[in-house]
């Protein structure tokens, strides 16, 4: 009897060792086949964050974790185009570096109180080009030979639209597109006016480069936006 009860004590202990063991070893499996399934889903989600554009990815900075951006430039086909695109091909439609002819000068402009043709109720901006003699360089007709400078005033109405189109030719001068240096008909080389249109009196109307030219405005936006100002 004392054997016998020795047995069952013996086959009770196996019994439940063998159970701790498989319940043991279906919890690691558990917890692997877990730790597995995150890591893959982790491993997808970062993989989502790519547009599988390595530019575009790149370009948006090591310091930033990859489950918090994304390229938006692919999404769909919608989206801006890269920082790195951007930097090559300009901003605003304006080719990186492109830039005219024009020669160093200066421009400033100042209120005037008195209306222009057209503007009874508006002030008047008076816009001062300043051009000194200079050295042609080998964007002018003759390098290395001297050309004459040039004083010129432009106007434009004090009001909203004439402070837009003001900042769009300060635009275009800061990229020397408003002025030239070309030779006249005394063969002289002399800074002149590109081929934007600038109202160089206040009155008089379009004989004269004068107001009162209620296109003018809409004229010379559309000029400086097909030049990429805007």
């Amino acid at each position: 009897a004392h054997l016998s009860l020795s047995l069952s004590s013996v086959s009770v202990s196996l019994s439940l060792c063998l159970s701790l063991s498989v319940s043991c070893h279906h919890e690691l499996n558990r917890h692997l086949n877990s730790g597995t399934h995150r890591r893959e889903t982790e491993a997808k989600k970062k993989t989502s964050l790519r547009c599988g554009k390595e530019a575009h990815f790149n370009s948006m900075g090591s310091g930033q974790s990859s489950e918090k951006v994304y390229c938006n430039r692919y999404l769909n086909g919608k989206g801006p185009p890269s920082l790195e695109q951007q930097a090559k091909e300009g901003l605003n439609g304006i080719p990186r570096g492109v830039t005219g002819c024009q020669p160093q000068g200066q421009m400033t402009w100042v209120i005037l109180h008195r209306d222009l043709p057209g503007f009874p109720d508006d002030n008047t901006v008076q816009i001062n080009y300043i051009f000194p003699d200079g050295i042609q360089t080998e964007k002018h007709p003759h390098p290395g030979n001297p050309y004459a400078g040039l004083r010129l005033c432009a106007y434009l109405p004090d009001n909203r639209e004439g402070k837009r189109v003001l900042k769009l030719l300060e635009k275009a001068f800061n990229q020397q597109l408003l002025f030239t240096v070309t030779t006249n008909k005394d063969g002289k080389d002399t800074v002149t006016t590109a081929s934007v249109p600038l109202k160089t009196h206040p009155d008089g109307g379009n004989k004269v480069d004068g107001y009162p030219d209620s296109d003018y405005l809409k004229t010379v936006r559309k000029l400086l936006r097909d030049k990429g100002i805007e």
